[in-house]
């Protein structure tokens, strides 16, 4: 457990040195405060109002990727559902303050990642 990192995962920095390739400025694990919490983007555009997440297939439950660990199945459930509930509750912030949240997986390519997220970033208005 001690090797995982929270922030700045491969698929995390693939994407951002994309962005940054494109000529794009975002910030880093940029903290929000808004009224019912706050919420820490991967990479979030504060002019923009777009928030970016990367989720790891594991941590946050993909629907293609998913795995649940044999043993202390008790504790892995619940700790897996609390991330996916955790990930909605944000969504749901953000979305309600205003934002767009972008939710990309890490075993999208980042090809793919980018596109989504400048769909977000190019919005008129």
């Amino acid at each position: 457990m001690a090797a995982v990192h929270r922030s700045n995962t491969n698929p995390e920095l693939q994407l951002r040195r994309r962005l940054h390739a494109l000529g794009l400025r975002y910030r880093v694990d940029h903290r929000i405060d808004l009224p019912g919490g706050r919420v820490r983007p991967d990479v979030a555009f504060t002019r923009r109002k777009v928030a970016v997440f990367v989720d790891g297939c594991f941590w946050h439950s993909c629907p293609i990727h998913a795995t649940r660990p044999v043993d202390n199945r008790d504790f892995w459930a619940e700790k897996l559902t609390r991330n996916a509930d955790r990930d909605r509750e944000q969504s749901a912030l953000l979305e309600g303050a205003g934002w767009a949240v972008v939710r990309i997986w890490e075993h999208e390519s980042p090809e793919e990642a980018v596109r989504q997220v400048l769909t977000f970033v190019n919005r008129p208005g």
